[in-house]
């Protein structure tokens, strides 16, 4: 069969694309241990799956809105208030199935042929496929290990162009857990505001999952100017354990939001009415869960970063943000594990799912080579285990 140009150049989601491969491995016997997929490990909490069970008793199975049920967006205008000190109204806001549907939408109905979008490496997987899809350009700008792997005002200053039409920001970020601080929010805004073109696209998913003292800040909220150019993207998934409920929002300029929720309307139309109201009950809901899921995590990041610095020639750096660590691990490519040549981040992670059975994901596949990307949304036996096996994946190498 015949297929568009457009579908002959995508390719899957390099991480989706290894966590099956691992799920495969799993079907036939094989004891995998999955570092690969940004998934939490806990349940989804007690009262979010009460509150899904009671809207289907209550008979909210039907069709919603396509941009989401008012009750919901009032829930998500008054989160944005507590918690980030923005204000929107509900015209300023939609409904998405996950935040990656929000983050499509917003691509599609923004950019024209040739357009830019400027994306900081390592970035999300998705981030520069989605752009091609709607027929715009990514610049791929390299942060460094020295910078916290973060974009400086000066890197951005130098790359814009009258064709760029976004900046793509994620902090916490995927995958370095990278967090940028007010100051280097402020920086980076001041540029984006010389360029009246050019939008902010703040992807905000993880900001529950900040430690040592690091705050997360909503680029919108530094002042009413950048609010104003400025869209935020997030969802339930991370914070509250909810991925498979697949609950996204955007919050930004009315005009943008109306398109995004038009587009939505001739695609998927409304997300999932019984997963809406569940979302209602997580955002209004007790937040102790949330706090317990963060501490835990803190725990597991250290237990890992450990146990990673204890590899040969591996260096890591602490992420103050996200679940994921990101460690340099270029120092064994050209060695081998019997006889298979490790020459890149690729050929090690297919190595360690092959001969360790524990998966996780290259560094090429975010736009940076040597390194390899290990999500620690697992339990602590398992990262124990993990770790255990990559230790003597380590040793034999030659």
């Amino acid at each position: 069969m015949r297929l568009s140009q457009r579908a002959a150049s995508m390719a899957p989601s390099p991480t989706l694309a290894m966590d099956a491969k691992a799920k495969a491995m799993r079907r036939q016997g094989i004891d995998v241990i999955s570092f690969s997929v940004g998934e939490p490990d806990f349940d989804t909490p007690a009262h979010i799956r009460e509150a899904a069970a009671a809207a289907m008793e209550q008979g909210h199975t039907r069709y919603t809105p396509a941009g989401g049920i008012p009750e919901l967006k009032e829930a998500i205008q008054e989160k944005l208030a507590r918690v980030n000190g923005l204000e929107y109204t509900p015209d300023q806001i939609v409904v998405s199935v996950g935040a990656k549907h929000a983050l499509y939408n917003a691509f599609q109905v923004l950019l024209d042929p040739g357009d830019e979008v400027i994306i900081p490496a390592p970035y999300w997987v998705s981030y520069a496929d989605q752009v091609r899809l709607a027929g715009g350009e990514p610049v791929i700008i390299s942060t460094t290990e020295e910078s916290g792997f973060k974009l400086t005002a000066e890197q951005l200053r130098e790359h814009l162009t009258p064709r760029t039409r976004a900046l793509v920001l994620n902090s916490p970020c995927n995958p370095t857990g990278a967090v940028y601080s007010r100051e280097e929010l402020a920086a980076l805004a001041e540029v984006v505001l010389a360029h009246p073109e050019c939008l902010i696209i703040a992807d905000e998913i993880y900001e529950a999952f900040v430690y040592d003292g690091h705050e997360h800040v909503s680029i919108a909220s530094l002042s009413p100017e950048v609010k104003a150019r400025t869209l935020v993207i997030n969802g339930v998934s991370k914070m509250y354990a909810m991925t498979g409920w697949r609950i996204g929002y955007a919050a930004g300029p009315k005009e943008l939001i109306q398109a995004m929720a038009d587009l939505q309307s001739q695609s998927t139309s409304n997300p999932t009415s019984i997963s809406q109201w569940a979302a209602v009950a997580a955002l209004r809901g007790p937040q102790e869960p949330v706090a317990q899921m963060v501490a835990a995590f803190r725990k597991r990041r250290d237990l890992i970063v450990e146990g990673l610095r204890a590899l040969p020639g591996v260096t890591c750096q602490v992420p103050p943000g996200a679940f994921y660590v990101f460690p340099r691990v270029d120092a064994v490519f050209g060695k081998r594990y019997g006889d298979t040549v490790i020459n890149n981040s690729q050929d090690l992670a297919m190595a360690l799912l092959n001969e360790a059975h524990v998966a996780l994901v290259p560094g090429s596949a975010f736009g940076y080579e040597g390194y390899l990307r290990l999500s620690y949304a697992a339990s602590e036996s398992q990262i124990r285990a993990g770790l255990e096996r990559m230790a003597r994946f380590w040793q034999a190498l030659r």
